[in-house]
């Protein structure tokens, strides 16, 4: 079957498959695996270290794909201090670039002259009509049950995908609540051109970086084992329960400012169960589609089986 969108054509990939930027587990290995597999991995650039890292990491996924990968850059509270990040990004000529949280103004004005494809996350259509006007290439939407940082609209993947659709013309990419061929058709039949995936990457054998804990967690959790935090602050993201969770969320109740919060929700805290196993100290990102996680496969083995699942059901589509 073939399996041709505009996605597919703008990034020139297999399958309309992208890997989120996934914050301190999405390098080079990753991106590769997922790029060799016919999708489009990607490579977070703001958690690593220095630009020169990133620098390192482009040229490590170079030497183990020749199919095109990206650079997400979560840009945040980063500002102006990301523009020599994505000067490296330009410098090494990536393919693509996607841009989360923040103002994506000034990072698409820098890549304007440039060759390489920009996708918008956004979580809302005002925010993907803002992304088309400044020149993005493609729009990518999550909805609420996505993992880490999401919109405050709490407005689920269902609902606001062809919301989002109906609103721009450039191709727009479904994000939030999808694991397998299912969530991949479901999101073509609300009209979306592409599906991005994050927390089921994590559960991969290439995602190298993340702990066997946080694995086992998210092969050991339902949908309902998540929860969002960060809400007092204006920032939420969905993380697994925890007892350490469940503090962040006391200290919201009792005061929720950044002040009060910042040693509990930084990217150490984080670290120390992604990296560490030390779930009494930290937390892990996660969507609930983490109900859907019961494996560990190849990156390669979990698109082939989406595929799969993807030729039964336009099958079954087209027997109706």
């Amino acid at each position: 079957m073939q399996w041709n969108t505009r996605i597919t054509d703008l990034l020139q990939i297999k399958y309309p498959i992208i890997q989120g930027g996934l914050g301190y587990l999405a390098y080079a290995d990753l991106a590769a695996a997922v790029s060799n597999a016919g999708g489009l991995g990607q490579i977070t650039a703001m958690c690593l270290p220095n630009t020169e890292v990133l620098r390192q990491e482009i040229q490590r996924a170079r030497s183990l794909t020749d199919k095109p990968f990206g650079v997400n850059f979560a840009i945040g509270m980063h500002g102006n201090s990301c523009k020599d990040w994505v000067q490296v990004a330009i410098d090494e000529q990536v393919f693509a670039i996607t841009i989360t949280g923040g103002n994506p103004a000034p990072m698409l004005e820098m890549l304007q002259p440039t060759n390489i494809k920009t996708m918008v996350l956004v979580s809302s259509r005002r925010q993907a009509q803002k992304a088309e006007r400044l020149g993005a290439s493609a729009i990518i939407v999550v909805g609420n049950e996505g993992g880490g940082h999401l919109g405050r609209d709490d407005v689920g993947t269902m609902v606001l995908v062809p919301q989002v659709v109906d609103a721009v013309s450039i191709p727009v990419v479904a994000a939030g609540g999808i694991g397998d061929g299912r969530g991949w058709m479901a999101a073509h039949a609300l009209g979306a051109e592409g599906i991005q995936m994050g927390t089921r990457f994590i559960a991969t054998q290439e995602c190298i970086h993340a702990s066997k804990s946080y694995k086992k967690a998210l092969i050991e959790s339902s949908e309902s084992d998540t929860t969002v935090i960060k809400r007092s602050i204006h920032s939420p993201g969905r993380v697994l329960c925890s007892e350490y969770v469940g503090k962040i969320l006391e200290i919201e109740r009792q005061s929720p400012t950044y002040e009060a919060l910042k040693d509990y929700i930084s990217g150490e805290a984080n670290k120390r169960w992604i990296y560490e196993d030390n779930k009494e100290e930290g937390f892990g990102w996660a969507g609930q589609v983490t109900g859907m996680i019961h494996d560990i496969p190849t990156v390669s083995e979990l698109i082939e089986r989406m595929i799969n699942d993807a030729v039964r059901i336009r099958r079954k589509w087209g027997a109706l």
